[in-house]
């Protein structure tokens, strides 16, 4: 019987150890809300719904699956970040600098892009609709689902 029970918990466990590895280290989400600094941080699964990060440094920072709907990131430093699968829906992203960013399956659906700088970011399966991309930089930027977004333009 022991066994038995002992067999039951082992995949629970591993599935808490793998939820606290990768998991927001609690240290970069403190520093980045008061800072609004946190380059190269782990932030992935970070709670960061509706924060106000306007101008922030996040170069290089690993936001995959964070939760950022509605967040202002008007003109933050995301080059080189990791944003796979994070949901920025409703998020303003005016004039950000998202150059060579994984963005790949991120849910941008009505986000504010006007004017910013996405070449060579990577929009794989990422959604757009409602988005509006006006005077974005898209040039060198790997596909993405563009329907419904307005003012898509490729330009340098």
């Amino acid at each position: 019987m022991k066994k038995l029970l002992i067999l039951l918990l082992i995949p629970y466990i591993l599935g808490l150890f793998g939820h606290i590895t990768d998991a927001a280290n609690s240290t970069h989400v403190k520093k980045l809300k008061q800072t609004k600094k946190c380059n190269r941080c782990n932030l992935t699964r970070a709670k960061l719904n509706a924060v106000k990060l306007a101008r922030a440094r996040l170069r290089g920072a690993n936001l995959s699956r964070a939760r950022l709907r509605g967040a202002n990131l008007r003109s933050a430093d995301l080059r080189s970040g990791n944003l796979s699968g994070a949901d920025l829906r409703r998020a303003n992203l005016r004039s950000a600098r998202l150059s060579r960013a994984n963005l790949s399956g991120a849910n941008l659906q009505g986000a504010n892009l006007r004017g910013a700088d996405l070449r060579g970011a990577n929009l794989r399966g990422a959604k757009f609709r409602g988005a509006n991309l006006s005077n974005a930089k898209l040039k060198g930027a790997k596909a993405g689902n563009f329907k419904g977004a307005k003012g898509v333009e490729i330009s340098e």
